[in-house]
């Protein structure tokens, strides 16, 4: 069941979505090499808890940090901890913050230092497919319309997505009805309505699709070793449009 949002309640995902992109903004701003992934852990939790709000993702099924800390290769839910960044790499940062129960998401894939060409590429097309999906979030369009257009921007730039992990409803809970794959028919799915909200998150890779887990139990990577980046939006269907929550 997809539950409808009122104008209250988005209100507080609004703030929820603030925290967030301040957050990130934050870690954003102390990436660069030789910091190390807890450092900026420590920075998000430091201050997601002085606005009042708390960390989304810590504790969340046992997931040890506040931020998702995934470099280069890995796609999606790195834990954060000693690592030192390298002058070059890619880190992909997933956040999320609780304001009265409700949840705020959002991700961001930021350089580290000077990268190449073909990296800083990946992050626009990657940056560029979530918006266009977001572009989607209108009242009587379908919802797989959200993601045919992420997987055409991906893919007609040369690039494959990510299918195992997909966008989510949020609200009340981190992970709410429906599912909202980065690929998809236009056309097809549950009609958007005002109130409906969804977390827009495509993951994008260099290289093949595939992805597999490591033993840690958390972090995903490419199976070919390549490059992956990672921007997510908490976007609200609204009658003037498409809301994007998570901003400052």
């Amino acid at each position: 069941m997809i539950v409808l949002k009122s104008a209250e309640e988005l209100s507080v995902m609004r703030e929820a979505g603030r925290i967030t992109a301040a957050t990130l903004r934050r870690v954003g701003e102390a990436v660069r090499p030789g910091v190390t992934t807890g450092e900026l852990d420590e920075l998000a939790e430091t201050f997601i808890r002085g606005e009042g709000a708390v960390p989304a993702f810590k504790g969340y099924h046992g997931f040890p940090g506040t931020l998702c800390t995934s470099v280069d290769g890995e796609v999606v839910h790195g834990i954060p901890g000693a690592r030192r960044l390298l002058e070059g790499q890619i880190l992909s940062v997933d956040c999320g913050a609780i304001v009265e129960g409700y949840y705020g998401d959002s991700a961001m894939t930021f350089p580290v230092g000077a990268v190449a060409a073909d990296a800083r590429r990946l992050m626009d097309v990657t940056r560029d497919s979530l918006h266009a999906g977001i572009a989607k979030c209108i009242p009587g369009m379908r919802l797989h319309d959200i993601s045919a257009a992420v997987q055409s921007v991906a893919e007609a730039a040369g690039f494959a997505v990510v299918r195992e992990y997909v966008g989510h409803g949020i609200g009340r809970s981190m992970h709410e009805d429906p599912q909202v794959p980065n690929y998809g028919r236009a056309g097809t799915g549950p009609t958007l309505k005002a109130g409906m909200v969804f977390a827009i998150e495509p993951m994008i890779n260099a290289g093949g699709a595939a992805v597999r887990s490591l033993d840690d139990g958390w972090t995903v990577v490419t199976e070919d070793g390549g490059l992956s980046a990672h921007f997510e939006h908490t976007v609200a269907v609204t009658d003037d449009g498409p809301m994007i929550l998570t901003l400052e």
